[in-house]
């Protein structure tokens, strides 16, 4: 399935300026959320193809997040793909036992996030 809409979830203002920046550059429909509470609302109203998922944020986390997504029948079959800077191997494999898809160490680098888009959606 190609995608199309993608969801950015992060409480960084920079952090979500550079990753909607980016995906619109490449053609991508960008919806935007700034809590962990807001993106899976926001997931569950506008169904996106793909859910870019910072993890330190206040409120809801993005691994609590990820995983109410990941267990919810409404939104289990976007993945999510974790952005964020915890660099840890055990964080990596936490993310990945809460849902995630794959798990992205800041900062981005442009080329690797749309190379794993990219292979997605195919």
């Amino acid at each position: 399935m190609p995608i199309k809409t993608i969801l950015v979830v992060d409480d960084s203002p920079t952090e979500r300026y550079f990753l909607s920046d980016l995906l619109r550059k490449n053609g991508f429909d960008v919806v935007a959320a700034e809590t962990g509470e807001d993106g899976v609302a926001k997931a569950k109203l506008e169904k996106p193809d793909l859910i870019l998922m910072d993890v330190v944020m206040p409120g809801l986390n993005g691994f609590q997040a990820t995983r109410m997504l990941s267990r919810d029948p409404a939104t289990q079959s976007i993945p999510v793909i974790m952005c964020t800077t915890k660099s840890q191997e055990t964080d990596r494999v936490w993310g990945l036992r809460q849902g995630a898809i794959d798990y992205l160490v800041k900062p981005i680098v442009a080329e690797q996030l749309l190379a794993k888009i990219q292979s997605l959606g195919k």
